[in-house]
């Protein structure tokens, strides 16, 4: 049975990928990291003896402190933080544990270089439609949670890209983006790792939605049309952003826990025949 102040690996995994995701922090030493350079989705590292330097970001958060077996590293670090009134967990068996579930986790080696203040920066053409919204929703719930987008004149993703260090994507030439039939969403979903039911599921309703497939899936109507409905709602692109978000993370928790169920009219039919 785990601590009150440890969470387990399966009570994690079911956080992971939706708005309620704690902040997680793998504080491996550096030996441990490069037998095992993958990250369990949204964590990012952080040297266990400097975590108290964290403090500002954390404070009102509630934080997942992970090592390699759930031991003195992640414990220690996670009940300094407590010391200073964060809401600190250690994670029950570690990266080990996590591993050895099955679950998926992103190679260090895939994500972009982090700026000086410790997000990533990503840049792609302005008024978001699917991929561009898409893409950012999977960075943010499942790689890096404080990731910065920038939406600029198509002509000028790429100039942009160059001066501010950014990592261009959703545009031609560039290596996330389209791949033959595959969308730019799809692309992120293979090199991050994250090739769960849930997600591969999602990653065909934005392909049918994004190259106007809608054979492909049902659904994939229905989202183009919150997508250019969204797309009208706001001329701001960061709102759209905010906006789309919950957006996937409805068919996110749909693709994750819903499909089986449908829904019908009387209510009180769709009641007996759940009894029968």
């Amino acid at each position: 049975m785990s601590s009150p102040t440890e969470i387990t690996v399966a009570q994690l995994s079911r956080l992971i990928g939706t708005a309620n995701a704690p902040l997680l922090i793998d504080v491996r030493i550096d030996e441990n990291f490069e037998d095992d350079p993958r990250f369990i989705p949204g964590a990012f590292r952080y040297g266990f003896r400097d975590i108290e330097t964290l403090l500002p970001r954390l404070m009102g958060k509630s934080v997942v402190v992970i090592c390699q077996k759930g031991l003195k590293l992640s414990q220690g670090a996670a009940a300094l933080l407590r010391h200073h009134g964060v809401n600190a967990e250690s994670l029950e068996t570690g990266t080990l544990g996590w591993s050895a579930a099955g679950l998926p986790t992103v190679p260090a080696k895939s994500i972009p270089a982090r700026t000086a203040r410790g997000n990533t920066l990503w840049v792609t053409r302005l008024r978001p439609k699917i991929d561009r919204i898409a893409c950012p929703w999977l960075i943010r719930r499942f790689v890096d949670p404080s990731a910065q987008f920038l939406f600029v004149m198509p002509s000028e993703v790429e100039s942009v890209a160059e001066k501010f260090d950014a990592t261009p994507f959703d545009v031609e030439d560039v290596f996330w983006s389209h791949r033959g039939e595959l969308c730019t969403f799809d692309t992120m979903v293979t090199e991050f790792g994250l090739e769960i039911d849930a997600l591969k599921k999602l990653a065909t309703i934005v392909r049918g939605a994004d190259t106007n497939r809608h054979d492909l899936a049902p659904e994939a109507a229905g989202l183009l049309a919150a997508s250019l409905g969204l797309s009208r709602m706001y001329r701001d692109d960061l709102a759209q952003l905010e906006a789309g978000m919950l957006l996937y993370d409805a068919f996110y928790r749909w693709a994750r826990d819903a499909t089986g169920e449908g829904h019908d009219w009387p209510a009180a039919v769709t009641r007996r025949q759940e009894n029968d």
